[in-house]
């Protein structure tokens, strides 16, 4: 009986400060902090239950603040994702919006969360755990094709070496193509990446998921680490992605209305897309973006 009456007293409680009524429960009980990094490909949220404020007194209180948190957290970790860039034109939030995903799908992304367990602070005010949620679960729930769409063979290819990985350099403000102006290219899950005549080289279809490189269409990284003391200046696993002998290319403009894809000379697109080998880095997603540090790892 006592059992019972603590649950209906945990589910009142969560319908109470539930993120819909309260403005995602922040101002209410809970504090929300989030990161996201961009080189790990992690979505992170710390979350802090302010007991006090609650009612909640311990060490009587415990078990219901870690089943509070618990059942909280999901919900609070929402937001984080549903802001997430998915292209030029879109946020997770936007797919939504147009039907083209569901909002328990993505829920159950936010439940399956990597957890550190809650602990105290050392007041005993508030408890607090960390949520991970990585990206690449993110894209494979976006990634829907069965088979990559083949990459567009030149009518009058050129000789090109066979490379191991892509590297795009655009880190710097670029133009904005149609525009005058100029910007950093921004991150995201499926950047498109175009060439100088505005033909498209690689897009989310384009890419093809595998147990080799993952559900990544493209990697993030900054410059340092493309310079390293090896011979292909890269390291761990970039070098791995890339390979020994991997295509750098720097980028001459950035496109969409987010800037988040990379222009690239004709010259060097058809480097790629001369050799079936090329082609194919572009549907194993062994591409590397070398952006701008300030935009790769974003804290709110």
């Amino acid at each position: 009986m006592k059992s019972l009456l603590r649950f209906f007293a945990i589910l009142l409680f969560i319908i109470l400060v539930s993120p819909t009524n309260t403005a995602w429960g922040q101002d209410v009980h809970f504090e929300v902090t989030h990161s996201l990094d961009w080189t790990k490909g992690e979505l992170t949220s710390l979350i802090s239950f302010q007991l006090a404020a609650a009612g909640i007194r311990l060490p009587s209180g415990r078990f219901l603040a870690e089943e509070i948190l618990r059942e909280a957290y999901p919900l609070l970790l929402r937001p984080h994702i549903l802001s997430l860039r998915v292209d030029s034109n879109a946020t997770v939030k936007t797919l939504i919006d147009r039907g083209e995903l569901l909002l328990e799908d993505l829920d159950i992304i936010c439940k399956e969360a990597e957890r550190v367990p809650p602990s105290l602070s050392a007041d005993l005010s508030r408890m607090s755990g960390r949520y991970t949620v990585l990206m690449e679960k993110v894209s494979a729930l976006l990634t829907r094709h069965i088979r990559a769409v083949e990459s567009e063979r030149p009518l009058i290819p050129i000789i090109s070496a066979d490379y191991t990985g892509i590297i795009i350099i655009a880190d710097t403000e670029l133009p904005i193509h149609g525009r005058r102006e100029e910007a950093l290219v921004e991150p995201g899950l499926f950047p498109k990446i175009w060439d100088t005549n505005m033909n498209l080289i690689f897009e989310r279809n384009m890419f093809q998921p595998s147990s080799q490189t993952g559900n990544l269409m493209v990697r993030y990284t900054a410059r340092e680490s493309i310079f390293r003391p090896s011979p292909s200046g890269l390291e761990g696993e970039f070098a791995a992605l890339v390979g020994p002998n991997p295509l750098r290319i720097i980028a001459r403009e950035v496109f969409g209305i987010t800037p988040t894809d990379p222009v690239i000379d004709r010259d060097d697109a058809l480097k790629i897309l001369s050799t079936e080998n090329n082609r194919r880095l572009l549907q194993e997603g062994r591409v590397l973006l070398v952006l701008n540090e300030a935009q790769l790892i974003r804290n709110n």
